[in-house]
């Protein structure tokens, strides 16, 4: 697996799902896909999706601290 980061490519809005889907292995579009339908289930989805769009760095960061 992977390291969890926003991906500079392939984004829609923040690349959340981007990078949840290379960190598993599936696609970026099987991803969104259950985000959208798990937005149909109550819970604090859009939430969640926020607080990783803050909290995961993104490709460039990570591979700058990678570097150090």
């Amino acid at each position: 697996m992977t390291a969890l980061a926003r991906p500079t490519h392939g984004r829609m809005i923040g690349g959340v799902c981007a990078a949840l889907a290379q960190r598993f292995g599936t696609s970026a579009t099987t991803m969104r896909v259950v985000f959208l339908v798990s937005c149909l289930l109550p819970g604090p989805q859009f939430l969640l999706y926020i607080a990783l769009w803050i909290l995961l760095p993104s490709e460039e960061k990570a591979a700058g601290r990678a570097a150090r």
